[in-house]
C-alpha cells in the first residue's frame, strides 16, 4: 500500500508522541518537520527521523510530496496555518483545540470541503476502541439520569506562572486557558456519549490576566444533566460517570484511553467490562485520518462535534468573560 506523506508543524512533546505514534503505522512516512525556528526544525527532523526540514511554511506548502500535515502549535496559529494548508489541497489533522471559536472552524472546515481534503480536530480519546465498548453498554444502565466528566491536571507550568513567568497554556492571545485546553476533552465526550445539550452553564476559576485554571460546566438535556469539571491547576481522583436508573458506569481517563471501565449494578454487583494498560493511543486517530483520506470513512460526526464543541466552549467562555484577540476578528 502506498504511505501517506506526512509533515509535521511543532516541535512539542505531543509531536514527539504522535510520531512514536506513526512508527508503527505502515501507511505512515514522515517527510518534513517545520519549526519558525530553522534550528529546531533541523534539530527535530535529525531526532525523529524526517526526510527533511523548513522554517517556511509555504516551502512546505509546495512540498508535492507533503500530503497530510500534523498541526501540533498554540491554539490562536491554528486557522492561519490550517487555511493555508487546507488552500494547498494538504489533508489536515488538528490538534485541539482546533480553531479559537466556533466562528474560524467553520470557515476552515468549509474549504477543507471546497478543496476536497480532511480536516479532523485530533480528540484522540474519541477514536479509542474504549469509547465504543462505553457506548455499546449504556442501554443497560437504563435511562441515564446525570453524568459527570473530569479532567483535573496539575500543569507543570503552574507553579513558575504563579511567581510571574509567562506561559502560553496560560495565555489569552493564545486562545488558551484549562477550557481549551483540558476541558475541551470532556466537552467532546460528552457529546459523542450524550449528544448536544440544550442549555450550558459555566462557572471559571480566574487567573492573572483574565485566564481561567479550572471551570465546571453544568449541561442541561430533555431528560438529564451533566457536568463537565476541568482544571489545570489541581488534581483530581474522581473517575468520569454515566449514572442510569439501572447503575452506574465508571471509568478513568479524559485526554488518555478509558481504562478500568465498569459498571456497579443497583445490587451491589459489579462488571468489568475493559481495562487496558496505558499506551500511545494517539495510533487511533491516526488509523481513523488515514481511512478518511483514503475515503473509507466518513469525516462528518467528527465535523459536527468538533462545531458544536467549539459553540458551547464559545458560551462557556461569554458567561465567564473569557475573550480571545481572535474573537474580534
Amino acid at each position: 500500500m502506498k504511505k501517506t506523506g506526512f509533515a509535521t508543524i511543532g516541535t512539542s512533546k505531543i509531536t514527539e508522541k504522535f510520531l512514536q505514534a506513526a512508527g508503527d503505522n505502515t501507511e505512515f512516512r514522515y517527510v518534513a518537520a517545520y519549526s519558525r525556528n530553522l534550528k529546531k526544525a533541523e534539530e527535530f527532523a535529525a531526532a525523529q527521523g524526517a526526510e527533511r526540514f523548513c522554517d517556511s511554511l509555504d516551502e512546505l506548502i509546495k512540498d508535492p510530496e507533503v500530503e497530510a500535515v500534523y498541526v501540533a502549535t498554540p491554539n490562536h496559529m491554528h486557522y492561519e496555518q490550517a487555511m493555508k494548508l487546507l488552500n494547498a489541497g494538504k489533508h489536515v489533522l488538528c490538534e485541539k483545540s482546533i480553531a479559537s471559536n466556533r466562528k474560524e472552524a467553520e470557515e476552515m472546515f468549509q474549504v477543507a470541503r471546497e478543496k476536497n481534503v480532511i480536516l479532523l480536530e485530533a480528540v484522540r480519546t474519541v477514536f479509542d476502541p474504549g469509547m465504543e465498548i462505553i457506548k455499546n453498554n449504556m442501554e443497560r444502565l437504563g435511562a441515564i439520569r446525570k453524568a459527570a466528566f473530569v479532567f483535573c491536571q496539575y500543569s507543570s507550568r503552574y507553579d513558575s506562572f504563579k511567581e510571574g513567568k509567562e506561559h502560553n497554556i496560560f495565555r489569552r492571545e493564545c486562545s488558551a486557558g484549562a477550557l481549551m485546553d483540558i476541558g475541551v476533552y470532556s466537552v467532546h465526550m460528552m457529546l459523542q456519549l450524550l449528544g448536544k445539550p440544550e442549555a450550558v452553564q459555566g462557572l471559571s476559576v480566574m487567573l492573572r490576566g483574565d485566564i481561567d485554571g479550572a471551570g465546571t460546566i453544568l449541561a442541561k438535556y430533555p431528560d438529564k444533566i451533566a457536568e463537565v469539571s476541568y482544571s489545570k491547576i489541581t488534581n483530581s481522583a474522581l473517575p468520569n460517570e454515566l449514572q442510569g436508573e439501572n447503575g452506574v458506569l465508571q471509568f478513568h481517563g479524559s485526554a488518555n484511553s478509558p481504562e478500568n471501565v465498569k459498571i456497579i449494578f443497583r445490587d451491589g454487583k459489579e462488571e468489568l467490562l475493559h481495562h487496558r494498560e496505558t499506551e500511545n493511543d494517539m495510533k487511533y486517530e491516526l488509523e481513523h485520518f488515514l481511512r478518511m483520506i483514503h475515503g473509507e470513512e466518513s469525516s462528518e460526526i467528527h465535523v459536527q462535534r468538533s462545531l458544536d464543541a467549539l459553540e458551547l466552549m464559545d458560551e462557556v467562555r461569554r458567561q465567564c468573560g473569557i475573550a480571545f484577540p481572535a474573537d474580534r476578528k
